[in-house]
């Protein structure tokens, strides 16, 4: 299972220091790189990042979610993405146009989306949750499918394959270091979903 970075999704933190959020979540990946997953308590994170275990639990409820910090926003901002793509462009290209952009600010975080990606794959928890996020950033595509017109079947149809295309590039993107951006990855992925589309389908095999 691969995993979408959304630390740029980030909701600001009003009555508390937005750097205690940064800090922590760096804190937390070496503390898992160190120690694994399962062996790390919210304590020992909130050590390490310079504040009181009780503080910790105003940015987050749990060692989990330090990992998932604002994924509760990248579904509205997928949402609003796919809506505001050209008029005429078709339901896919809507979708990875949309993605395109909020992979875009991944340049940054390239060392850090490699951190997390490995600590989720070492914990079927962690993998459950990224599921989740996943489900969501798919339903959030159909969603804006939906705004746009597009019937019930073909906006799940191509909300799910976006979302598998958007992993992919992710992959790409994250295997080459960020050597090209993932913009680029994305390209590729949807240029060679094209050619497996276009080589046909034999519709009697499957009567």
């Amino acid at each position: 299972m691969t995993q979408w970075d959304i630390t740029c999704y980030r909701p600001t933190m009003g009555r508390w220091d937005p750097g205690t959020e940064e800090r922590l979540t760096q804190a937390a990946l070496e503390l898992y790189k160190e120690h694994g997953y399962d062996n790390v308590t919210v304590t020992q994170i909130a050590e390490r990042a310079g504040i009181t275990r009780r503080s910790y639990f105003r940015y987050f409820p749990d060692k989990r979610e330090v990992l998932f910090a604002g994924s509760e926003r990248l579904p509205a901002v997928i949402l609003e993405k796919v809506l505001a793509a050209h008029p005429d462009a078709s339901p896919l290209s809507a979708a990875l146009e949309a993605l395109a952009q909020i992979g875009a600010t991944l340049a940054e975080h390239i060392d850090r989306t490699a951190e997390r990606r490995a600590v989720i794959a070492s914990s079927p928890e962690l993998q459950e949750r990224e599921r989740t996020k996943l489900a969501a950033v798919t339903s959030a595509i159909q969603d804006a499918l939906l705004q746009r017109g597009v019937d019930d079947d073909n906006a799940k149809l191509v909300a799910q394959i976006a979302t598998i295309a958007s992993q992919n590039a992710l992959d790409r993107w994250s295997e080459g270091h960020g050597e090209k951006d993932f913009a680029t990855c994305l390209h590729t992925v949807a240029v060679s979903l094209r050619n497996v589309l276009t080589e046909g389908i034999d519709s009697s095999r499957f009567e």
